[in-house]
């Protein structure tokens, strides 16, 4: 009986050797501006090995806007993106794509940055300036209009002019072609630091429901590849909770990735960590905001229906 107890073992763990492994998908995942504290959980899923233990083995690309990003997703060569809310109109528009999960909310990291000795503190103080964005059909243009339309100066109250970059935007202020940049905190702060510059005020006051960042899929992986974009998923909300409950190890890689410094990448994690969603549902408030924005930005004609911009066939994300 042990005998034949022992051929039995042996012949299982020699069919469990002649198994092969679930082999790892390579996924290209594209970014429309990078390096932003929001978009780390990418990478910090590849520090962390998070990755791997959903089969996902993920190369990270910056596609500089969110135009730029869809066009890449469009060509087929980038999967997944990551990007605003706002560059869901691309799928209405007939790009091959829809939002597959949101993992922001209000706007928190669109900020008014101005450079040191600025006189602007709150709204007020922007009525007929300069404001430099990092791209046209954005959620910084979208935000700096509903500034201007709920402060009573009308969607054309302030001149709006784009630099294309992050880095650009900053050179415009420096160079007093404008009068305020639009970015992430994270920038205002590093310019404070240096004593260059600071976040004069947030533009999240002017839409508290709205879908800030989400994650992108093409079509084709939704229809031919569900499996693939679920485990896509499962990985990225994986890599959002391991930064919501280790704020040591989040900030080391976000020191690296945004050269920064601990003190404001400290900073950082302790406004932004609690906002980052672990689900990916979308709220309906904030979706309805986005259809709303289309159309103030001219990007669309009429409100889009829920369909044509986005699937909740995924949500909420169970690691």
């Amino acid at each position: 009986m042990r005998f034949r107890a022992g051929i039995a073992f042996t012949a299982i763990a020699l069919l469990s050797l002649a198994t092969p492994a679930r082999a790892v998908d390579k996924v290209n995942v594209g970014t429309g501006l990078w390096p932003v504290w929001a978009f780390l959980p990418l990478q910090i899923g590849i520090d962390e090995g998070i990755w791997p233990k959903y089969g996902i083995e993920p190369t990270v690309v910056n596609n500089g806007s969110g135009a730029r990003l869809i066009q890449a997703m469009t060509a087929g060569s980038v999967d997944f993106g990551l990007s605003s809310g706002v560059d869901m109109a691309f799928a209405a528009k007939g790009a091959p794509i829809r939002a597959v999960a949101a993992f922001a909310g209000e706007p928190r990291t669109v900020s008014i940055i101005v450079i040191a000795g600025s006189p602007v503190k709150e709204p007020a103080d922007l009525k007929g300036k300069t404001i430099v964005i990092p791209g046209v059909g954005s959620v910084a243009e979208w935000l700096v209009r509903q500034m201007a339309i709920a402060e009573g100066w009308g969607m054309d109250g302030v001149k709006i002019v784009s630099a294309g970059s992050l880095s650009g935007e900053i050179a415009v202020i420096k160079s007093h072609e404008a009068d305020a940049a639009v970015g992430p905190p994270e920038v205002g702060f590093a310019l404070e630091e240096k004593g260059e510059g600071r976040v004069a005020f947030g533009l999240e006051r002017y839409a508290r429901h709205f879908v800030a960042d989400v994650v992108y899929a093409r079509t084709d992986l939704i229809q031919n590849k569900p499996d693939l974009v679920q485990r896509f998923l499962n990985g990225f909300f994986a890599s959002i909770r391991f930064v919501k409950t280790h704020k040591d190890e989040t900030s080391a890689i976000a020191v690296r990735e945004l050269q920064s410094t601990p003190a404001i990448m400290a900073r950082i994690w302790d406004e932004l960590s609690p906002w980052l969603d672990d689900q990916g549902t979308f709220d309906s408030q904030g979706v309805e905001a986005l259809k709303q924005s289309y159309v103030d930005l001219r990007m669309l004609e009429q409100k889009p229906r829920d369909d044509q911009i986005l699937t909740s066939r995924f949500v909420p994300v169970k690691p």
